[in-house]
């Protein structure tokens, strides 16, 4: 049996679902999701083995018009990892339809010469007579490889998927071991944990505007219990948002780091102690210092 291995690149405006794709199709989080846009901020890989296919999946921030060099350096970060790929997934949310991020998405896919595959997600939630009109729509923007109807959320439709992508990659040894299902450092995915339970817990455009640091990572076995004690920063613009994220008495601070000691325990099988600060830091967004740590970088 012929060993096969690749790179298969997710992209798709804010909110398409691909976060969501990427963990079903692992089926282990490796990429935070929430219902807000722009979530993901750099690009993730995502390691699945089917037959003798290996699939690495890269996971990239939602492609938008970009202002401050944080957003551009993101979506640099998720161009970067279509120029990786054999394959490309365009993920559309189908309940949104066809929105202007999109068509700039597939204006920029048709000076790639990539193998393009259009996913319809969230069709669960769109009326059925609407699906085959903006697939019509898609296809007549570009000519894509092969296309799938699936809800992420619910599962639906991505067996078919991975079944398709295994057969599609190039012959080659395995790059990563069987059982590793992402090549995020646990550090970073410590505070990818965290940065998620900040958008979960806190409202309006506040999340935007922060960033989480592992500062400081112990491990010990204690009683032959893995046990970590992780220091974390989390970065804000203004004086008035570090007031909203301690919540008053400390409560949001205490509750976002209760949250999120739970899920970096159970995503990382230790025992979790969680210590979270927050820092002052004007302008983070065009500080490469700050968000090179997240493992972007953009460039002049």
């Amino acid at each position: 049996m012929n060993k096969r291995c690749g790179y298969v690149a997710i992209l798709g405006a804010p909110n398409a679902g691909k976060s969501t794709l990427l963990n079903a199709l692992v089926g282990s989080t490796v990429s935070i999701v929430t219902p807000k846009p722009q979530t993901t901020r750099s690009r993730l890989h995502g390691i699945i083995n089917a037959g003798d296919s290996q699939i690495i999946f890269i996971d990239t921030p939602g492609i938008f018009e970009a202002k401050p060099k944080f957003e551009k350096a993101m979506v640099s970060a998720a161009w970067s990892g279509a120029d990786d790929a054999e394959v490309l997934l365009l993920v559309v949310d189908a309940n949104r339809g066809l929105d202007d991020d999109t068509r700039r998405i597939i204006e920029a896919l048709k000076t790639r010469k990539k193998q393009v595959v259009l996913v319809l997600n969230k069709v669960d939630k769109a009326e059925k007579p609407t699906l085959p009109m903006l697939a019509k729509e898609l296809y007549d923007l570009l000519d894509f490889e092969r296309s799938f109807m699936i809800s992420a959320k619910r599962g639906d439709g991505v067996k078919d998927i991975l079944s398709y992508l295994a057969s599609q990659m190039p012959e080659g040894e395995w790059l990563y071991p069987e059982d590793e299902p992402t090549d995020a450092t646990e550090r970073s995915l410590a505070a990818e944990i965290t940065r998620e339970q900040c958008f979960l817990k806190l409202h309006a455009e506040l999340p935007y505007s922060l960033m989480v640091e592992t500062e400081k990572w112990e491990e010990k076995q204690i009683k032959g219990v893995r046990t970590l004690r992780i220091n974390q920063i989390i970065f804000v613009e203004r004086k008035s948002q570090k007031k909203i994220i301690l919540g008053e008495g400390g409560q949001m601070l205490k509750a976002i780091g209760s949250n999120a000691r739970h899920k970096i325990g159970e995503a990382l099988d230790a025992t979790v102690h969680l210590f979270l600060f927050i820092k002052v830091k004007e302008d983070w967004k065009n500080d490469p210092s700050v968000y090179k740590a997240a493992g972007l970088e953009y460039k002049e």
